[in-house]
């Protein structure tokens, strides 16, 4: 099979903070940005990747979430725990000293993990958590 990740999805609750967040401080490209009954889902990604993609979405819209699971979703991004993606650059130090630049809300500066990588740990504005590898 010949399968490929095209595009992953995270929540977000402010789609201005979101899209300075991963346009102005990741420097990634908007591809899409489309609203809906007060809604936006706004596509972004890596320049140079074009195959590739992040979602953020408006959380819980699925008709079929109950009005207790879009409560539980809304306390687990207040917390920070409810989604993530694991990113992964060559300069791992450069891109942490941008992301501090840019006010992200750091949750591990770059460390050497006892697994074997290089990595680094922030929270978009939703609260989604976002590790960042050093590749190598």
């Amino acid at each position: 099979m010949d399968i490929t990740i095209h595009a992953s999805f995270l929540p977000h609750d402010d789609p201005a903070a979101s899209l300075a967040f991963y346009r102005d401080t990741l420097g990634f490209e908007v591809r899409n940005d489309v609203g809906y009954d007060g809604m936006r889902w706004i596509t972004v990604g890596p320049p140079g990747q074009p195959g590739t993609s992040i979602v953020l979405h408006p959380p819980a819209v699925d008709p079929g979430v109950t009005d207790d699971e879009r409560r539980t979703i809304a306390e687990m991004m207040a917390k920070g725990t409810y989604a993530g993606i694991l990113l992964a650059t060559a300069d791992l130090d450069g891109a942490f000293a941008r992301l501090q630049e840019g006010d992200a809300d750091v949750v591990q500066e770059p460390a050497d993990q006892p697994y074997g990588v290089r990595d680094c740990a922030v929270r978009d504005p939703a609260g989604n958590l976002l590790r960042i590898q050093q590749l190598r």
